[in-house]
C-alpha cells in the first residue's frame, strides 16, 4: 500500500504542539535566540568552534549585532543540548558529549518517538492524518530540492505532528524536550550526501503504518528511523 492509495481530504491546519524547550517572552526574542542557537550549534558541530573554546555573551552579542538577552537564551538551550558547558564563575565553553552520552540520548529519543508513533497510529483523528500527509508531501518535494536547512525545518513539523497525534500531552512534552537536546546532531546529519531522500523513505514507512492503524509497525519504523539518524550523524561527525 502506498500513500496515494488513501482517500484524499481537505487539508487542515498543522497540529499545534506546545513548545517545552524555551520560555515565551516576545516572539522576536524567542525567534532570534533560536536563530543564534542554530548558528552556534552549526559552528560547534562543524568544528569551527573547538571544544573548550570560550563563549562570551558580550562577544557573541557584538558579533551578531543583538542584545545579550537572546544570546543568554541561546546558550542556555545549547547547554541543554550538551554542546555547551556552563562553568561556575568561568562562563560558558564549547563541550562535546562523549560517544556514550550521545548514544544514550539517541536511545532515549528512539524509544520516546516510537511510543508517540505507536499511539498516533491508534489515536490520530482523520484531520490529523491528513495534516501529517500534507507535511510528508512537503518533505518529499524538499528531498528533491537538496536544501537541508529547509528540510530540517519541515522535518520538525513532521515529528511534532506525530507527537501531537499521540493524544498524550505528557509523553509529547517529554519527547519534545528530549528532541531539543539532540536537535543539533539530528540537523547536522542532513548534510550527508543522499540523506534527504533516505530520510524521506524512512518517514514513508512511518506514515504508512500510522495510516493503517498499525501500532507496532509505526513504533518499529520510527525506532529504526531514529537509529539510522544516529548512524548518519556518526558518519557526518568523522567528516568534519
Amino acid at each position: 500500500m502506498r500513500l496515494d492509495d488513501f482517500p484524499p481530504g481537505a487539508l487542515p491546519a498543522e497540529p499545534v504542539v506546545p513548545r517545552v524547550d524555551r520560555p515565551s517572552p516576545s516572539l522576536h526574542k524567542v525567534t532570534r535566540a533560536e536563530e543564534l542557537r542554530l548558528q552556534l550549534a552549526d559552528e560547534i558541530v562543524r568544528g569551527t568552534l573547538a571544544p573548550g573554546a570560550p563563549l562570551d555573551e558580550t562577544d557573541i552579542a557584538r558579533r551578531f549585532s543583538v542584545s545579550r538577552t537572546p544570546v543568554r537564551e541561546a546558550l542556555r538551550q545549547l547547554v541543554a543540548s550538551g554542546l555547551v558547558e556552563a562553568r561556575a564563575h568561568r562562563g560558558a565553553v564549547v563541550a562535546q558529549p562523549s560517544i556514550e552520552r550521545l548514544k544514550s540520548m539517541f536511545e532515549a529519543m528512539a524509544e520516546l518517538e516510537a511510543l508517540c508513533a505507536g499511539l498516533a497510529a491508534e489515536r490520530m483523528s482523520a484531520a490529523e492524518r491528513h495534516g501529517l500527509e500534507a507535511v510528508h508531501e512537503e518533505l518529499r518535494v524538499l528531498s528533491y530540492a537538496g536544501n537541508p536547512e529547509r528540510f530540517h525545518e519541515v522535518n520538525e513539523r513532521f515529528h511534532n505532528a506525530i507527537c501531537a497525534g499521540s493524544q498524550n500531552g505528557y509523553i509529547a512534552e517529554i519527547t519534545l524536550a528530549t528532541r531539543v537536546r539532540v536537535q543539533p546532531f539530528r540537523r547536522a546529519q542532513f548534510r550527508n550526501l543522499g540523506r534527504l531522500a533516505k530520510s524521506q523513505a524512512e518517514h514513508d514507512r512511518v506514515v504508512v503504518a500510522i495510516m493503517r492503524g498499525d501500532k507496532q509497525g509505526a513504533a518499529a519504523a520510527m525506532r529504526a528511523h531514529i537509529e539510522l539518524v544516529r548512524g548518519e550523524y556518526e558518519i557526518y561527525s568523522v567528516s568534519v
